[in-house]
């Protein structure tokens, strides 16, 4: 009679249906660690980028170059009722030619454990003006000279490091602070072009040496008819951004050079204009480099956060396979165990990658989890043979997903194609069980049938 009563008390307890359903159920659970865990990288990497602004407030900004402008005060007349009144306008005119050569030079600086990529820059601007005459000529008295100037953009002044040489035909020019055009350009330097005769036709050119320090990213206003911009730095992890890309990039381990090539067609303002007609055209024109910062590593932590139901249910299927295949008798708070090590992987991940390299830390943290779970199954399976399968699955899902990490671009080609190998897999291995007939652990246990 008692082994009658037990009967359905031991068919629940081997029953394979049971398993996978607490399985499962333990796989979904532990996305709340996971989810937790993900909380815990966007947190610390919040707080970086909180650093990062911190060390750009105290060296200097991300640096936008604008310019130089040629801004020549137009003097109109016009008389009513015998009264004569006068209106001043400014005319602006655009580089012919802008030439912009230069060599940004990176540093990292610390903020407690954080990091930020600052850079100092030596730049060598070149070009000329031609003074145009397309303004209306009506009522038209003349030009204001003594209050024409040449201005420059530059978003941060505290990056400015030395001083600046700027050279009109020749002549070494005096430079001032603030352009006096500020809906055009809000912050920078120009110089005085008073007492100049301008000439209809007439070519102005230019020097320009800047030293200048910044933070995370470089860019350029394309304000020549022409301009041509060339960089070179020992950075090796740059990314190209803004309206235009270069139009030839070369990137080594020793750094990278890059030169831009943008036409008077390929924007949305002309080559001079009145008063601030085209002020907001200006800044969508925009183009550059950002330094990536080493501590981008918090993306690849939150992304492989997200394949973390993935490598459970891996390792969980692994351990479930054994159960059926070599009739072990696994209990659920084991597999609860070996997710949770699999879920500290990704806290490892992001606190040793704070300290040391990505790629180490993801090392130092596969092989850690890795060991653990491995040496925890040595007393589960008590067959080295299903230990040694199960650290060549998990080095294996590690591994792919180290190599997904790497490929941004083709992640999902790769998630996709991995997934569709460990079904396939899972499908062959399991081709020939009779799961109508399968029960767990009966050969270990001995229950009395």
């Amino acid at each position: 009679m008692e082994n009658s009563a037990l009967k359905p008390l031991l068919s629940l307890k081997y029953s394979v249906t049971l398993k996978l359903v607490v399985i499962a159920f333990l796989g979904l659970l532990l996305l709340i660690p996971t989810a937790m865990i993900q909380s815990v990288i966007e947190e610390r990497a919040f707080l970086n980028d909180e650093a990062i602004k911190e060390i750009g407030s105290k060296w200097a900004e991300s640096q936008e170059i604008v310019g130089p402008i040629l801004s020549i005060p137009i003097v109109y007349e016009t008389e009513k009722d015998g009264k004569i009144t006068r209106i001043i306008e400014d005319y602006h005119i655009l580089p012919q030619d802008l030439r912009i050569e230069g060599k940004v030079l990176p540093e990292i600086l610390k903020r407690g454990i954080f990091k930020g990529v600052v850079y100092r820059s030596d730049l060598a601007v070149t070009g000329s003006f031609m003074v145009l005459d397309d303004f209306d000529k009506k009522d038209f008295v003349g030009f204001n000279h003594g209050e024409a100037k040449v201005s420059f953009g530059v978003t941060d002044l505290r990056g400015i490091e030395d001083e600046v040489q700027f050279i009109v035909n020749g002549e070494k020019k005096q430079v001032n602070p603030g352009t006096g055009i500020f809906k055009v350009i809000p912050s920078g330097f120009s110089i005085s072009m008073a007492n100049h005769e301008f000439k209809a036709g007439e070519s102005i050119p230019f020097t320009i040496h800047l030293k200048l320090k910044g933070s995370k990213n470089l860019s350029f206003i394309p304000t020549g008819k022409t301009t041509d911009v060339k960089i070179e730095s020992p950075w090796t992890a740059p990314k190209f951004d803004g309206k235009f890309l270069p139009n030839s990039r070369n990137l080594t381990e020793e750094g990278f050079t890059a030169e831009w090539k943008v036409l008077e067609l390929n924007r949305n303002y002309p080559q001079s204009w009145i008063n601030n007609a085209y002020a907001e055209n200006l800044k969508s024109a925009s183009f550059g480099v950002d330094l990536l910062s080493p501590m981008e590593d918090y993306q690849k932590s939150t992304r492989s956060a997200k394949y973390a139901l993935m490598t459970i249910g891996l390792t969980f299927l692994m351990f479930f396979l054994v159960e059926v295949l070599g009739k072990k008798n696994i209990h659920p708070f084991q597999y609860a165990m070996v997710g949770f090590a699999i879920c500290l992987f990704y806290i490892l991940l992001v606190s040793i990658s704070e300290q040391v390299s990505f790629n180490i830390a993801y090392l130092i943290s596969t092989i850690a989890v890795v060991g653990t779970i491995c040496l925890y199954s040595l007393s589960l399976f008590r067959v080295k043979k299903y230990t040694l399968i199960l650290a060549t699955v998990l080095l294996g899902s590690f591994g792919f997903l180290f190599v997904t990490l790497q490929m941004e671009d083709y992640a999902l080609l790769m998630g996709s194609i991995g997934l569709f190998i460990i079904l396939a897999a899972t499908m062959y291995i399991t081709r020939n069980i009779d799961w109508n007939k399968m029960s767990l652990g009966k050969s270990e246990e001995n229950p009395n049938q």
